[in-house]
């Protein structure tokens, strides 16, 4: 007789993990328990899954005994601790943190794109990409296998959520420092000064303005979200010379991260060819009918699974090229769902 997996949140009590259980009560119920585990000082608390109220244990090294897999989403320093613990008690784990993503024994997966990979993982752990690259991924594959891709130029707009809690927190608490006052942003200095010392994880003021900048500093000049886009987008594509230059910007959007590509193929395509390409693609919904007001924004892509694409177009310069706009909900296809996503697959092992 087949049984039913137990599955293991671990990082419940935080922004991702409470999307996670929003799915995981929405799709379909293939899971036995549902473990909640989250640190020390949230132990205790009672979450809602699947109609059940269940409450939150303590991380510890018996959380994960009689689990079958984990879904992690904690900092990456406490993912490298935690991750091969929870695999060395039997779990197969899906981390969302960056720690695992570029090791080449960890595979990173998209269910839409990679499933087979989920077989692949010597070290029990399966990682999940970032949430930017989720965005846009999706959408790029379907359109290598199409026309061969050869180079990829990105320009991200991300949302403070992608920040966490305290980034959407710093938001909404600069927006009524500035709200009401029309004279801001017509004068140097004076958003910063009505914003104050308050910037939260963010290097200067979101409200009124846009920040061409997210991650951490890396060699050359680039950020660590720029580098994630680049490595991780040829890792999820098997195309290991892929020429991919991105520039990471944080703008005053709540939730939703969009990009806006400029992708080179191999052969020649046609903005029609493309949409018909990317109608057909798992994942994708395409909304793209300029003359009508009608192109993908992440104030409608909030809250839905999957990434919307408009704004296809062949480059006029190059026969080659196309242009696209691509926005996704980063807390869901960005990080929860996809994590469920490659859950699900992994369940049947465990049946």
């Amino acid at each position: 007789m087949s049984r039913r997996p137990t599955l293991a949140v671990v990082g419940a009590t935080g922004a991702v993990g409470t999307v996670m259980l929003d799915i995981l009560s929405s799709r379909a119920n293939i899971w036995g328990e549902i473990r909640l585990i989250a640190s020390p000082r949230s132990a205790g608390r009672k979450l809602m899954v699947r109609g059940e109220e269940v409450t939150v244990i303590a991380l510890s090294e018996e959380a994960f005994d009689g689990v079958d897999v984990a879904m992690m989403d904690v900092p990456d320093e406490v993912s490298a601790v935690w991750a091969p613990i929870a695999a060395s008690r039997g779990a197969v784990v899906i981390d969302k943190s960056g720690t695992f993503r570029m090791d080449p024994d960890v595979p990173l997966v998209v269910p839409e794109i990679n499933p087979e990979q989920v077989r692949n993982r010597p070290k029990g752990i399966i990682a999940n990409a970032n949430c930017t690259t989720l965005a846009m991924i999706v959408a790029i594959a379907p359109l290598h296998r199409e026309y061969g891709l050869k180079e990829l130029v990105l320009a991200s707009y991300q949302a403070v959520s992608g920040a966490g809690v305290a980034g959407a927190e710093t938001l909404y608490d600069q927006i009524v420092k500035v709200a009401g006052d029309r004279q801001l942003g017509q004068r140097t200095g004076n958003v910063r000064h009505a914003v104050g010392e308050d910037l939260g994880p963010f290097p200067a003021p979101l409200a009124l303005n846009v920040v061409p900048w997210a991650g951490s500093l890396k060699d050359q000049g680039w950020s660590s979200e720029e580098l994630k886009m680049r490595n991780e987008s040829r890792k999820i594509l098997g195309l290991p010379d892929l020429k991919v230059s991105a520039t990471c910007v944080r703008v005053p959007v709540v939730t939703g991260h969009s990009v806006a590509v400029h992708a080179v193929f191999g052969s020649e395509v046609d903005a029609n060819g493309a949409r018909e390409v990317l109608r057909g693609a798992p994942g994708v919904i395409v909304v793209d009918d300029p003359a009508s007001g009608e192109f993908p924004m992440p104030i409608d892509a909030v809250g839905t699974d999957p990434s919307w694409v408009g704004r296809i177009r062949r480059a006029v310069d190059d026969p080659r090229a196309l242009d696209f706009f691509v926005t996704c909900d980063n807390l869901r296809k960005g990080a929860a769902l996809n994590a469920a996503q490659i859950a699900e697959v992994l369940a049947g092992e465990f049946a």
